[in-house]
Order: C-alpha cells, then sequence, then structure tokens
C-alpha cells in the first residue's frame, strides 16, 4: 500500500476530554478488541476452526442471522491474479532418519463426525511417494506425496483415504487475496471445524514455503493440531513455516484450482470475516484412490 502524499499533522488534542470523545475512545477500543479475538478466534491462514464446547458435542457453525440470503452473491470485480507454472517444493537440509517412528493421538474433545480407525503408530518409511487421485465435482486433481517431507501425514492421508473418509466431504473455504491463494478441504463437517477424531503431529521445517503447486495441512494456531483437513495452493501463500507441506500437485489438478478460484467465493453463503469462504464452484470429493 502506497503511502499517502503530503505529511500528516495530529490535531491539537482538546483541554477537556468530552463525554462524547470519551464515548468515541471506548468504541474505538471494542472494535479493536473485537477484531483481535475474531482474528485469534478463526486464524490465518489456514487454521482449523474450534469447535463450539457448549453445542452439545456438535460443531460451530455460523449463526443464520449472519448470512445474507436475500442478497445475490457478488461477482467478483476484477479478475483473479493467478500466477502461472509452479513453485520450486521444499526440501529438507538435513533428511529425516529412515523410517521414522509415527504416534497419532485420539482427541476426545473432537469426535469424529466420521468413525474412522486411527491410522498405525509405529514405523514408517521416509522415502518414496504415492499417488492419490481426488475424484471431484469440478474435475480430477491429482497428487504425489512425499515421504522425505513429511512421512507420518502420509501415512495419516493415505489411511483416511482408503477408510473413505474424504468421499463425500466438500472443500468450504476458498481465499484468493494475494498472499494467500488456496483451497482448503478436508473437514467432514463442512465449515472448518471437523477432524478425525484424532490429531497428528507437525512435521514443519524452517525452510519451509508455500507456492503454487503445494499440499499442505491445516491446523489451528496451536502445534500438533491437524488431522484432516488440507490446502491446496493455487498461487501466491505467503504464511510462516508451521503448516506441514507433504506433496505436490499436479497440472491437471492445477487447472481445476484455476477454474474454481476464477469462479469466486459463494458470498451469499456464511464466510469467516477474512475475505475467504465457499467457493462458487462447488467442489465435493466423489471418490479417492490411492497408488500404491
Amino acid at each position: 500500500m502506497s503511502e499517502p502524499s503530503g505529511r500528516w499533522e495530529p490535531p491539537v488534542p482538546p483541554k477537556r476530554t468530552s463525554a462524547t470523545t470519551k464515548g468515541l475512545i471506548t468504541g474505538c477500543f471494542l472494535v479493536v478488541v473485537v477484531m483481535v479475538l475474531a482474528f485469534l478466534t478463526w486464524g490465518y491462514p489456514g487454521f482449523l476452526r474450534k469447535p463450539d464446547a457448549n453445542a452439545d458435542g456438535g460443531f460451530f457453525t455460523v449463526p443464520a442471522s449472519t448470512t445474507t440470503s436475500s442478497t445475490p452473491p457478488v461477482a467478483v470485480s476484477s479478475p483473479v491474479s493467478i500466477p502461472g507454472g509452479r513453485a520450486a517444493m521444499p526440501k529438507r537440509t538435513k533428511p529425516l532418519a529412515d523410517p521414522v517412528t509415527c504416534a497419532f493421538t485420539p482427541d476426545p474433545g473432537a469426535p469424529a463426525p466420521k468413525k474412522v480407525a486411527l491410522p498405525p503408530d509405529g514405523p514408517a518409511p521416509s522415502s518414496g511417494t504415492a499417488d492419490v487421485r481426488l475424484a471431484t465435482s469440478a474435475g480430477a486433481i491429482g497428487l504425489t506425496l512425499d515421504r522425505a517431507l513429511a512421512p507420518c501425514t502420509v501415512v495419516n492421508f493415505l489411511s483416511l483415504a482408503k477408510q473413505g473418509f474424504y468421499d463425500g466431504t466438500s472443500c468450504h473455504r476458498l481465499s484468493v487475496m494475494s498472499g494467500l491463494q488456496m483451497l482448503q478441504c478436508g473437514d467432514p463437517v463442512g465449515d472448518g471445524t471437523g477432524g478425525p477424531g484424532y490429531t497428528i503431529r507437525d512435521e514443519v521445517f524452517p525452510e519451509l514455503t508455500y507456492g503454487r503447486g503445494v499440499l499442505a495441512m491445516a491446523k489451528t494456531s496451536q502445534p500438533d493440531t491437524g488431522g484432516s483437513q488440507f490446502f491446496l495452493v493455487f498461487g501466491d501463500t505467503r504464511i510462516p513455516p508451521e503448516y506441514t507441506v507433504f506433496g505436490s500437485i499436479d497440472d491437471a489438478g492445477l487447472a481445476v484450482l484455476d477454474r474454481v478460484a476464477r469462479g469466486g467465493i459463494d458470498s451469499s453463503k456464511p464466510g469467516i470475516g477474512d475475505g475467504s469462504g465457499p467457493p462458487k464452484t462447488p467442489v465435493t470429493f466423489t471418490g479417492v484412490t490411492t497408488t500404491p
């Protein structure tokens, strides 16, 4: 953002603060507090939304009063700018031990809406790749999972895919803004609060970057809180190295993501207040196949 021209001179403060001024100051302070709390609650940019502990074991949903069902979807006012090509995949400067030991932790505070078995604890290879094909309502998306980057995350994703966990779920969050261009998926609830009923450990390192073609895990602002949600990066995404990268997206899949991104965000549905929201072009998983 460019700086305003000229020099800004602060007004001379009044000798005595009026009741109106006090009210304005108090109001501004409250607005700032609400904005900060909203940021921490919803997270930026790949965070999971937290379940509502007071919702009889269910998950938090946006109240109906926040929707704008009487307002038609707003068309994208300008074309979405998406970079071409693909970004270089991050690499570990120091390879992991081979094998590594994986462990998965049940989360009784967040029961899974779709029952699945925990992935197996124990040794897992940290070399080689596995191919995954996401058949979706918007087109096929091919993934290559890289065990050298995140072996336990690969074990988790393959376990969920083979159990049919992702079948029938939809990608709930699209962001097309500069600095965060991704599609977030993997929530069985469909609003950003769902998971598999357990958590997995982060597999991160300082050199992590998130460019076009990268596949990464979503989580809350706390470490080791990932589960089933992941995000597909199709463009410029500048975020800290706190989200496990565990694979890449093929060219055909990027073309699907580009079409979804250019379709824009469906403003008739509840968003999360940061400019992201459900895509106008639905992306529902109709089948997930793995090789091997």
